[in-house]
C-alpha cells in the first residue's frame, strides 16, 4: 500500500495502516497546527485540512491503573503526548508507573495488529 493509497482511507484505517508499516502517525490541521488524536475527519474547532505527521513518540503519564486477574496483571495509562494530545495505552514491561513519568512510544505487533505501547524513559520512574 502506497502513501497515496493510505491517504484515501478513512482516519481509523489510515492510522492502523501506518502502524502496520511501523510508523506512529497522528493528525495535524495544516491551517492551525492543532494536533488531534483519536483519528478523525475534523478538529474540535472545525478544521478539516488534516494531514498525517510523524509523532515524536514521547510523552508524560497523566494517569495509570493496574488491572489484576487470576491470569495476570496489566496497566492502562493515559499519556499526554508532547504534541499536546492524550492517548490511552499500556506500558507492557512494568506493572505500575508514577504519574508524571516520561515515556517513549514504540510499535508492538500483536495477533490483532500493530499497536502503540510505551516504555519508561528512566527506570526510576516506576
Amino acid at each position: 500500500m502506497t502513501e497515496a493509497d493510505i491517504a484515501k482511507l478513512g482516519p481509523q484505517a489510515a492510522y492502523q495502516a501506518y502502524l502496520d508499516r511501523g510508523r506512529f502517525m497522528i493528525q495535524r490541521a495544516a491551517s492551525t497546527g492543532e494536533f488531534v488524536f483519536w483519528p478523525r475527519v475534523s478538529t474540535g474547532t472545525g478544521a478539516t485540512d488534516l494531514e498525517w505527521v510523524e509523532a515524536r513518540g514521547t510523552g508524560t503519564v497523566y494517569a495509570a491503573t493496574v488491572n489484576r486477574t487470576r491470569s495476570g496483571s496489566w496497566n492502562v495509562v493515559l499519556v499526554d503526548l508532547d504534541e499536546g494530545v492524550r492517548m490511552m495505552s499500556t506500558l507492557p514491561d512494568v506493572e505500575t508507573v508514577k504519574v508524571g513519568a516520561r515515556v517513549k512510544a514504540r510499535i508492538e505487533n500483536t495477533p490483532d495488529g500493530a499497536r502503540v505501547v510505551f516504555d519508561l524513559m528512566t527506570r526510576d520512574a516506576a
